[in-house]
């Protein structure tokens, strides 16, 4: 059965980590395409500060505190957006916690609360939205992987195998709902180094005064076009952000030079000297929330406003008939190039060649021997005649 998704401005989407960074986003974004939104966090005081956003930019948003890591709460959610809306259309699983440091040193709970969180988050929500789109007739599950789906990063490789697991829940759940002709889309989200408050929400076990991001880093609004664009437009996964898929694929064909260049370099470019002042007031927020309603995070210079290999995977169909357009302009460039320079040879060729009659005796004379000039030569052709 073909996927059948509805324009955002006929659309409920619900929106985990909805009170900062992505999801915080993704909801403004999606109220000016005027949706209705459900939006869930643990800080009900920061989702109340989005809901207000919203609203503003035309949309019309419920607010519910929950912990995504108890299904219950994930239910909660679901109920909430049938009671304000009869239903949603997209679910979007954002939530998520970060850990930084050696496994060897972040205690095994603090380990298995962040898979609580970044998975078990993610298999409550899908579930319980794929059970209810089956019953209204179809809708679209965003899931929020990372390109550490694919490569792991050294430092944050509890967050790297939680975003592995994603990955293989997210392919697993499609492929079953495909099988069952159910009429559900199923994306994952693989976002780059986005400049979100990511790096103070993470427990810090790396004993550097703050975190950071490694480069290059992206703004959380073209995450948040990737989201909406899969909400509309059925896609098995979007990557924001060439820098990040650049690791990817240096870790797929190249994985030992990947491992070396990593512990190399991923101390220092995840381990910040001095921390922020936004840093200084806040702390993790792994087992509670802490301060939260900013798009952005980082303190250096501004993030990357646009990703030219996010439109490519958007607009395929444009992006191969400029780049075929573009070639065949180069082979017809290099054609006509080629073309002028044969022709040149010919005359070249052409002009050299040595003249009937007279010329012809010349060279015969001079093979012979005789140092003859080329009137006389010519003289002598004539008398012949």
């Amino acid at each position: 059965m073909a996927v059948q998704l509805k324009p955002l401005e006929e659309q409920v989407v619900v929106v985990t980590g909805a009170s900062s960074g992505i999801g915080r986003a993704t909801a403004e974004m999606a109220a000016e395409c005027g949706a209705r939104l459900v939006l869930a966090a643990r800080n009900e005081e920061a989702l109340r500060e989005v809901a207000d956003e919203c609203a503003r930019r035309g949309g019309r948003a419920v607010v519910l505190a929950a912990d995504v890591a108890k299904r219950e709460d994930v239910e909660r959610i679901a109920e909430v957006a049938e009671e304000s809306f009869g239903g949603f259309d997209t679910w979007v699983n954002n939530a998520a916690a970060a850990l930084y440091g050696k496994m060897t040193e972040i205690p095994l709970d603090d380990q298995r609360r962040q898979f609580e969180i970044n998975y078990w988050g993610v298999v409550y929500g899908s579930l319980v939205a794929a059970e209810r789109l089956r019953r209204r007739g179809g809708g679209a599950i965003i899931n929020i992987g990372s390109v550490l789906s694919d490569r792991t990063m050294i430092y944050q490789s509890q967050y790297s195998a939680t975003k592995h697991a994603v990955k293989a829940f997210t392919d697993g759940l499609r492929m079953e709902l495909e099988a069952d002709d159910a009429p559900v889309s199923v994306t994952l989200i693989k976002p780059s180094s986005i400049d979100t408050p990511y790096p103070e929400h993470a427990r810090n076990y790396m004993g550097s005064a703050a975190l950071d991001l490694p480069p290059p880093v992206y703004d959380p609004h073209l995450v948040g076009k990737a989201i909406l664009h899969a909400a509309e437009h059925p896609k098995r996964s979007l990557v924001v952000g060439l820098g990040g898929y650049m690791i990817s694929l240096m870790g797929t064909h190249f994985p030992r030079l990947t491992d070396y260049a990593m512990e190399a370099t991923g101390y220092a470019s995840q381990a910040a000297k001095e921390p922020g002042s936004r840093e200084r007031q806040r702390r993790d927020n792994l087992y509670s929330p802490r301060e939260d309603g900013m798009h952005s995070s980082l303190p250096g210079g501004p993030p990357r406003q646009t990703s030219l290999f996010l439109e490519a995977q958007i607009h395929p169909i444009a992006t191969f008939a400029l780049f075929a357009g573009f070639g065949l302009a180069l082979a017809y460039a290099m054609g006509g190039t080629s073309s002028g320079v044969r022709e040149d040879s010919s005359r070249r060729r052409t002009a050299s060649k040595p003249r009937a009659g007279g010329g012809e005796d010349l060279a015969r004379v001079a093979m012979a021997g005789y140092p003859v000039h080329e009137d006389r030569a010519r003289g002598s052709a004539l008398a012949r005649h």
